[in-house]
């Protein structure tokens, strides 16, 4: 009998019961409640899915993600990268989603696909209508099992993949990373990168994807996670008519069994490539990620990496022998690891570093561990936690890494753990893992006597998550409806005495949470000539201490509010990003303050910028895709040298950062910094008097000395000549193609040539030169074009890019130039148009669903005098646009030979 006819009579039973027994379909299907802990609850059907509900009214989005028990650590000898390489193939359609990119893209979706050593995932974000549900269950149920995993995909793909793996080849962290792994780890597969060897991705046969295919991705294997904006009830009926269709499978699979033994000695491994930085790295076993002593390893890792009151930040980098600090843990399902590293001058003796490096993260027996240094750690971990609970689209991505370590609950089960960590927690952890003998730097050197650190196991995560109840779910938001009129009608705009104007949106969220964006702009064409080194420093240094705090102190105060802050500016232009909730607003406020109004400028932290910005500079020097997008942006802003507008080179920038003093910032600031020209926009809980009343005190009285005025952008006919970098010793290449066009935002064509990007590089994997470069050819793992259309003068800049190995470089040219003249020769489609409308429209609502991206979006209108109508006017030409429309408007301004071609990367390959 045939798989659909045995669905039709299993369907005609159920229909059987439930007329005589009076089930509900809910209960026919046997969908089971397992348990529900602060507001997620899990469910079991009949053929073994676990899934997961996280219902959240606020927000107007979906998200689906399906989590597989399947990762690197699965792969077989030979097979290494086949999880990964599978991730890819599942994109390739099944028997009722043939095209599943390019329906990623007409339903607005946000999608992607993961793989890591435990777990696969495979997630969408898209707008919340029951048409949408209803495919993205369908699309995920059907992928499940019936993806085509067929040999014609695998050809192209495996190219595919192995670009991405080419493309890792050019980071020095990464592969640093790898060689650590690979060092530290001899049996278990923890120690195999999961991208895989290049030679097994070469080789990897069709019949064994398909046998591992076939083994894991089945219902009793996963779990789908929903969360967002949905009735429960109509999404389980949902569920069970489309996952619970799928048979529960007959195989078994094998639990595996391999354990890494104790280290018995201190090991090195050295890496020698092109570069311009030098890498210092330490790799500790540490126990598996549901074991209660991860709490406390958590905390001795921020402890000893956080910027800047770490230990390493305080040894290292204020002493210039490094220039920055990364720490992380490797929560994993079996015994795992702690990773620290240390980037460090190129010119620098490593050797010093490196003694500093090891005395610090190995000597805390001496140099024991404070109580402070403990609440500071907690607050900040803690912080980034709570903050990640009000997003219900956070979480549920991010219970696919405790999936992978055994339980879902493992999320919660951990912050409960994390805020019991005492002082003398930390102590003996980093007592007993971080030693010599358990240690990789890379190096053998064999050891008098046996000193070995036998790692502690959990026998059985289910005891430890048994009866496990959680908490009070935290505050829900209301549902708010996107839509730019009831987004004007909800906004109150003010000007404020200092002449900053005020976007308030207030709205119930959940979490009370609140974003708030500031951004200033200041000067002219006239009075920031020469001052691109001084109004990045400006930015960089603003939280590096004030006339209140210093570094340390503005980082532990946002961390007790629980607040994440970001400041960023360049040459006349300053942007502020802030995160809490409604209780922590306005005590966030007033240390924001004294951070833009108040800065101190510290002369060691001077030193510390200069010296880390050096650093990302040298790198950026052999950096093809640094070197080819910089390039871009410099072709694209054709000015003289003294022309605030003109950016200079990456030797340039060198030049300027060393002949930049403390008295150049300070001046920057004191005559450039105030609030004539700002715009905040505040979304979310909050008390519209007293926030309006503090920013009405935090911009009083502060204005610029010099004045400011707009520095335009006109149209400027661009040359077309191609453009090289050499980067010897990379194994991926990047290629820019880069014009103007004289279209303004305000422009009759500015729809027409944004929808007509969207389908020449926009959209999920579906356009057109993705569809070329990546899905045809398979020369690209990442292949696109983006159009960025100026706001106040008729000037667009339009780019179409690749990233490939050097030996493509040609082929990539000969594909992009060949697709564009077959679309201005041929014409859009309709059925593409269609498509692209459909999806364009729905990711620009996404969009308007997340607040960050509204609030920028809000002071955008702040600073051009514009309300959310001039959004709905331009979706408004976008909906009503015609094949024709696109076509005369890509003919009129598109030609081939106006593109200046960018490429960088190792040219001895390039053939």
């Amino acid at each position: 009998m045939s798989k659909n006819a045995k669905y039709h009579l299993s369907n005609v039973h159920a229909a059987l019961i439930i007329a005589l027994f009076g089930l509900t379909p809910l209960q026919a299907l046997a969908t089971t409640k397992v348990t529900e802990v602060e507001g997620i609850s899990e469910y079991r059907l009949d053929n073994g899915l676990k899934v997961l509900l996280f219902p959240d009214p606020s927000k107007e989005t979906v998200t689906v993600n399906v989590t597989y028990q399947v990762g690197s650590k699965h792969e077989n000898y030979g097979e290494t990268g086949m999880a990964h390489l599978l991730e890819h193939l599942v994109f390739k359609g099944s028997p009722k989603h043939k095209d599943i990119p390019s329906e990623l893209s007409s339903h607005g979706a946000r999608p992607n696909g993961t793989t890591w050593t435990d777990r696969t995932n495979y997630f969408e974000t898209f707008a919340a209508t029951e048409n949408n549900i209803n495919w993205a269950l369908s699309m995920e149920s059907d992928r499940m099992v019936n993806s085509f995993i067929a040999k014609k995909d695998l050809d192209s793909e495996m190219t595919v993949v192995r670009n991405e793996f080419e493309s890792g080849e050019n980071n020095p962290l990464r592969i640093t990373m790898q060689r650590m792994l690979a060092a530290a780890f001899d049996w278990h597969n923890y120690g195999k990168s999961t991208i895989g060897a290049r030679s097994d991705l070469e080789n990897v046969s069709i019949d064994n994807l398909q046998a591992f295919y076939k083994k894991y991705y089945q219902p009793d294997n996963a779990t789908l996670i929903v969360a967002g904006k949905f009735k429960t009830e109509d999404l389980l009926t949902k569920i069970a008519d489309t996952f619970g269709q799928i048979p529960k499978p007959d195989r078994t699979i094998a639990p595996l069994y391999t354990l890494e033994p104790a280290q018995d000695g201190e090991r090195q491994v050295t890496v020698r490539r092109v570069g311009d930085v030098q890498l210092l790295g330490a790799v500790y076993h540490a126990p598996q990620g549901s074991h209660p002593d991860f709490a406390a390893i958590n905390v001795l890792n921020e402890i000893l990496s956080a910027t800047p009151n770490g230990r390493l930040h305080k040894s290292l980098v204020e002493a210039k022998l490094a220039s920055s600090i990364i720490g992380m843990n490797f929560q994993w399902q079996d015994p795992g690891v702690a990773i620290f590293l240390a980037k460090v001058d190129k010119t620098a003796d490593i050797a010093k570093s490196q003694q500093v490096f090891i005395q610090t993260l190995e000597s805390v027996k001496e140099n024991t561990i404070n109580n402070t240094e403990v609440e500071l750690a907690k607050q900040t971990l803690l912080k980034n936690l709570n903050l990640s609970f009000n997003s219900s689209e956070t979480i549920a991505l991010a219970l696919s890494e405790w999936l992978g370590m055994g339980d879902w609950r493992l999320l919660f089960l951990n912050r409960d753990q994390l805020e019991q960590v005492t002082v003398a927690d930390v102590q003996r952890v980093a007592e007993y893992y971080f030693t010599q003998n358990n240690r990789t730097l890379g190096r053998f050197i064999p050891a008098d006597k046996p000193a070995r650190v036998d790692i502690p196991l959990v026998e059985d995560v289910a005891a430890l998550t048994a009866g496990y109840q959680g908490r009070e779910a935290i505050a829900q938001g209301e549902a708010f409806d996107p839509s730019q009129d009831n987004i004007d009608s909800r906004t109150q705009t003010v000007t404020l005495d200092s002449g900053a104007k005020l976007s308030l949106l207030e709205k119930k969220t959940r979490g009370e949470s609140v974003v708030v964006q500031i951004s200033a702009q200041m000067g002219s064409v006239d009075n920031l000539q020469g001052l691109d080194a001084a109004g990045n420093a400006v930015g960089a240094m603003l939280m590096r201490g004030t006339n209140k705090y210093d570094r340390t102190q503005i980082k532990a105060e946002l961390d007790k509010l629980q607040t994440t802050v970001n400041v960023k500016a360049t040459n006349g232009n300053l942007f502020v990003s802030i995160e809490t909730n409604k209780a922590n607003l306005l005590p966030s406020l007033a240390i924001i303050e004294t951070v833009l109004r108040h800065p101190s400028f510290p002369k060691n932290e001077f030193e510390v910028y200069k010296n880390e910005t050096k650093v990302k500079i040298e790198q950026a020097l052999q950096d093809p895709q640094r070197l080819a997008f910089e390039e871009f942006s410099r072709h694209q802003s054709p000015y003289a040298k003294k022309d605030p507008r003109y950016l200079p080179t990456f030797e340039e920038q060198l030049v300027d950062l060393n002949a930049l003093t403390l008295e150049h910032v300070k001046q920057y600031h004191k005559s450039l910094y105030g609030a004539q020209q700002m715009q905040i926009s505040v979304i979310g809980d909050f008390d519209h008097a007293k926030t309006e009343h503090a920013f009405a005190q935090l911009t009083k009285g502060w204005k610029a000395d010099k004045p400011y005025s707009l520095l335009m952008r006109e149209y400027i006919p661009l040359k077309n000549e191609p453009i090289t970098f050499n980067t010897p010793d990379k194994e991926n290449a990047t290629f820019v193609a880069s014009t103007s066009l004289p279209v303004g935002e305000n422009h009759a064509d500015a729809a027409a040539l944004t929808l007509g990007n969207y389908i020449l590089g926009g959209g999920f994997l579906s356009s057109r030169l993705a569809t070329r470069l990546r899905q045809q050819d398979g020369l690209s793992y990442g292949a696109g074009s983006f159009i960025d259309l100026d706001e106040t003068t008729n000037r667009a800049s339009l780019a179409a890019y690749a990233i490939c190995a050097p030996q493509n470089l040609k082929k990539v040219d000969k594909g992009f130039k060949e697709e564009v003249a077959r679309l201005l020769k041929d014409g859009f489609t309709e059925e593409e148009v269609t498509a692209a409308k459909s999806g364009l429209l729905q990711s620009r609502k996404v969009s308007r669903s997340q607040d960050d991206e509204l609030a920028r979006n809000q002071t955008t209108n702040l600073r051009l005098g514009r309300t959310m109508a001039f959004n709905k006017d331009f979706e408004n030409q976008l909906s009503k646009l015609t094949t024709e429309d696109l076509n005369r408007a890509f003919r009129q301004y598109i030609k081939v030979e106006n593109f200046a071609i960018i490429q960088a990367g190792d040219m001895s390959k390039a053939i």
